[in-house]
């Protein structure tokens, strides 16, 4: 296929997935003007559609990626993901619809159906194969092949279990799965047979990119920190809804944190196979350290202030009340606090994670304070080449003066 007829294909999916989306926003409007009782547990939330709306990055990405690198699956692989998650969406909400509004649209359960497996490949083909073949589109070695050969096997085993196994289907209440076998136990038995090996391919995949991230350098190296970076940020927010309690009031915060974070993944991928702006990941992963550590630390400080000023006004005055007073006192410490902890913080992020940068730039700020006072200028031409070889060590150095009445010197 040639690049403009890649281009093409790549961008008309895209545009079917932006149909499927525009069209899924119709139908959970009509889902959510329905008479769905609670008892179905369907997911037509807010959230349910903010989640719609972050995988959109997926087929755009993907046909940004596929229309300038044809010949990379990556590319091809998003577009796919997204195509089905998409068309996911506006069938849920289709079926949701159909079923509380008998007559309202053609054939609801058909469609709650296939709605029921469209997950299995839409999350087996992101979980694996785009990992395996992350990011030049290429196996990390034959060795991992059989790998690649066992998450087509267990994708498709699944998706027919799971399409095929008698049942109620997902939110719509009662309804049975109209493609369920009944009477074959061995639909059910390959499903969960098959199920927990999904996981297990993932995590072996994710590995894969662990051990080509550490057999590599330079610019591949480079490509691996944008999705690793992106993961790690969905990492921390998935795990804090398991850390902070449901009843706080940051959680649904939180919950929309997580739910807006599945783009990270899409556009990393795309800054990285693409490479554009490949190395400001570096700079990126030194804000998120820094800016990371600085809100926790105002957060306890804070936090501590207004407890700590609660717990001595309770004691020499015994009210219960807190005086704004406190909530003041402590605004007030944090916005003193910011740039002095923000400082400290970057210099202790760079002495531990960019020690190589951090002593170049000591050595620079030491140079620059010598370069006033010295008047010297040979010992100013050896300082210079000292620095120059210690900060960029380079394989040689050598400084050329030009004076007026000879030349250049060497």
């Amino acid at each position: 296929m040639s690049t403009r007829a890649a281009a093409r294909l790549a961008w008309s999916l895209a545009g079917l997935s932006v149909a499927l989306f525009a069209a899924s926003v119709v139908l959970w409007l009509l889902a959510r003007s329905a008479q769905v009782p609670e008892s179905w547990d369907a997911n037509i939330t807010v959230a349910s559609m903010l989640g719609q709306v972050s995988f959109l990055a997926y087929p755009l990405v993907g046909a940004l990626i596929a229309s300038r690198r044809p010949r990379n699956p990556i590319g091809w692989l998003l577009l796919t993901v997204g195509l089905l998650w998409m068309l996911l969406g506006a069938s849920d909400y289709y079926c949701i619809y159909g079923v509380a509004q008998p007559g309202s649209v053609p054939f609801p359960v058909v469609w709650a159906g296939i709605t029921n497996w469209l997950w299995v490949p839409g999350a087996g083909l992101l979980g694996t194969y785009v990992f395996l073949l992350f990011p030049d589109g290429r196996l990390p070695s034959r060795g991992w092949r059989p790998l690649a050969w066992l998450s087509g096997v267990v994708i498709a085993l699944l998706s027919v279990g799971v399409a095929l196994s008698p049942g109620p289907l997902v939110n719509v209440g009662p309804i049975q799965n109209p493609f369920g076998l009944e009477g074959r136990p061995w639909v059910t038995t390959v499903k969960f047979a098959v199920l927990p090996l999904l996981p297990l391919c993932v995590i072996a995949s994710a590995l894969s990119l662990v051990l080509r991230y550490r057999r590599s350098g330079g610019e591949e190296r480079q490509q691996i920190r944008w999705i690793a970076f992106a993961a790690s940020v969905l990492g921390v927010l998935f795990v804090s809804g398991f850390v902070f309690p449901p009843e706080a009031w940051f959680a649904d915060l939180l919950a929309y944190a997580r739910l807006g974070s599945s783009t990270l993944v899409p556009v990393a991928i795309g800054f990285a196979v693409l490479k554009y702006r490949l190395y400001e990941i570096d700079l990126l992963i030194n804000r998120a350290l820094v800016y990371g550590s600085l809100t926790v630390s105002l957060v306890l400080v804070y936090v501590g202030g207004v407890l700590g000023t609660q717990t001595v006004f309770r004691l020499l005055t015994g009210q219960e009340q807190q005086p704004q007073l406190a909530v003041v006192a402590s605004t007030l410490a944090m916005a003193a606090l910011f740039n002095p902890l923000r400082r400290r913080v970057q210099g202790l992020v760079d002495r531990r994670f960019y020690r190589r940068k951090y002593d170049a730039r000591k050595t620079l700020d030491e140079f620059s304070i010598r370069l006033r006072d010295e008047t010297d200028l040979g010992q100013l031409n050896a300082d210079l080449v000292s620095v120059v070889s210690e900060t960029m060590q380079p394989a040689h150095v050598s400084l050329w003066l030009r004076t007026p009445d000879r030349g250049v010197d060497g």
